[in-house]
């Protein structure tokens, strides 16, 4: 049963306009859960690696044989599938790292197809007998999976097949909080792509939900800070899933988790204290959508809650912590107030994505977290992002018309030099002390 995504209806008028493209937030300083997130990635292994040959030869000249190039990427990449049930864990993790590097680059759903049944055994053994740094990799492969295969029986039977092994990895309060992340994140991802019954959505939903209960429950400024990153992903994954959520359920949950979000904004980690602010505005965008004069009861205590963290100038703060949360909480507190949500602008080749909804902004960056650095090409080439965010049919350019929209490196350096230089020239002439004052 297809489901209505919320925030993927197309704006108006969304690809007649450029602009830049938004840069992400910057890392806790100091803070354990990004440790806990790279702990996952910084796997060495035995298997030969992708990024010598595959990632830059997608970046290569006309010379490149495209048909060649994809032919050696398989080769390779039925290596790693075979690797996935060697023996040595530390193989096993190379295998499924160079996997997830592979998948976030390229689009590659019939090579993953011909081969589901095979991954889902192994990503099944992998969250089931291994440890840490494998169950991480393992349920971020997972996720990527459901993205490269989108909605359909082959991604539903491979996220229900693996979903009550990320469920029981999440809920071990002995598993590795890395490997609780990760099974957060793509138990939310995998729902959201993969998950065609109401009921799947509502029981993942609870599962995130009492996680971050306990968390509220045990405090989240005295809970070790291993966990602060685990809390973060959990609120992500469950704030992504209130997207898709249906709408009678929304009121009962704003009524419910408002007060929980209001403690984690007390978080010692300006991460987790983002995610609280930025799922609240998820939610009163969501309840406004049902009830366009909606009122909380304690309107007061919460703006006033916002307006602290939005003028927040505490000098034990590192100071880009303290412009990104005033930034954040700036734009939340506007919004709660009965202000429109900041219009984001992404542009990737030569289409424009427009990020104008609270509900758009967590999913952009739930897609934006898992490809990293892949998710403009799976933006131009992959019909469910596209289909998510309203870009239409994927536009088939010749060679001869992409060669004539890139400026080459070379091209891009002369011309910042000479803007820089101009504009050197205009500042010096005004900050001359002899200029001519008017």
């Amino acid at each position: 049963m297809p489901r209505a995504r919320k925030g993927s209806a197309p704006r108006k008028g969304g690809q007649r306009r450029r602009g830049g493209a938004q840069s992400s937030a910057q890392a806790d300083s100091g803070s354990s859960e990004d440790e806990a997130a790279s702990e996952a990635r910084s796997t060495t292994s035995d298997c030969p690696s992708l990024l010598s040959t595959a990632a830059e030869d997608s970046l290569g000249g006309d010379a490149v044989d495209e048909q060649s190039q994809q032919e050696d990427l398989e080769e390779k990449l039925k290596e790693y599938v075979d690797c996935l049930t060697d023996k040595s864990a530390k193989t096993r993790q190379g295998a499924l790292e160079n996997l997830r590097l592979a998948l976030a680059s390229r689009l590659l759903p019939d090579f993953l197809l011909e081969r589901s049944l095979t991954l889902a055994d192994a990503l099944e053994k992998c969250l089931k007998k291994g440890k840490g740094e494998e169950q991480a990799l393992a349920a971020a492969l997972l996720g990527l999976l459901c993205v490269q295969l989108g909605p359909g029986p082959k991604s539903e039977e491979l996220f229900h097949g693996l979903q009550p092994l990320l469920v029981s990895v999440l809920t071990d309060a002995a598993a590795s909080p890395s490997a609780r992340l990760h099974c957060a994140s793509a138990l939310g991802l995998g729902c959201y792509v993969a998950a065609a019954d109401v009921q799947d959505l509502l029981s993942c939903l609870t599962c995130l939900e009492g996680v971050l209960s306990r968390s509220c429950g045990a405090g989240s400024s005295t809970a070790p800070a291993s966990l602060h990153g685990l809390f973060r992903a959990t609120l992500q994954a469950w704030a992504l899933l209130l997207t898709i959520c249906p709408s009678s359920h929304i009121g009962h949950i704003l009524d419910r988790q408002l007060p929980r979000l209001l403690q984690l904004l007390s978080s010692d980690t300006v991460n987790l204290r983002i995610a609280a602010g930025e799922t609240i505005a998820l939610l009163f965008e969501l309840a406004r959508d049902l009830e366009e004069d909606l009122t909380y009861g304690d309107m007061d205590a919460l703006c006033g809650a916002l307006r602290t963290l939005a003028t927040d100038s505490n000098k034990y703060r590192a100071k880009a912590d303290r412009r990104r949360q005033r930034a954040t909480f700036r734009a939340v507190l506007h919004f709660v107030e009965g202000g429109e949500c900041e219009e984001e602008t992404i542009r990737f080749g030569l289409e424009v994505l427009y990020v104008d909804s609270w509900a758009r902004r967590r999913v952009y960056a739930a897609f934006k977290d898992v490809l990293g650095s892949g998710l403009h090409h799976h933006l131009q080439n992959n019909e469910l992002l596209r289909d998510i965010f309203g870009l239409g049919p994927v536009l088939v350019l010749d060679a001869a018309a992409l060669k004539a929209c890139k400026v080459s490196r070379f091209e891009k350096h002369l011309y910042n030099a000479a803007a820089c230089k101009a504009r050197t020239k205009a500042r010096s002439r005004v900050r001359d002390k002899r200029a001519d004052v008017l």
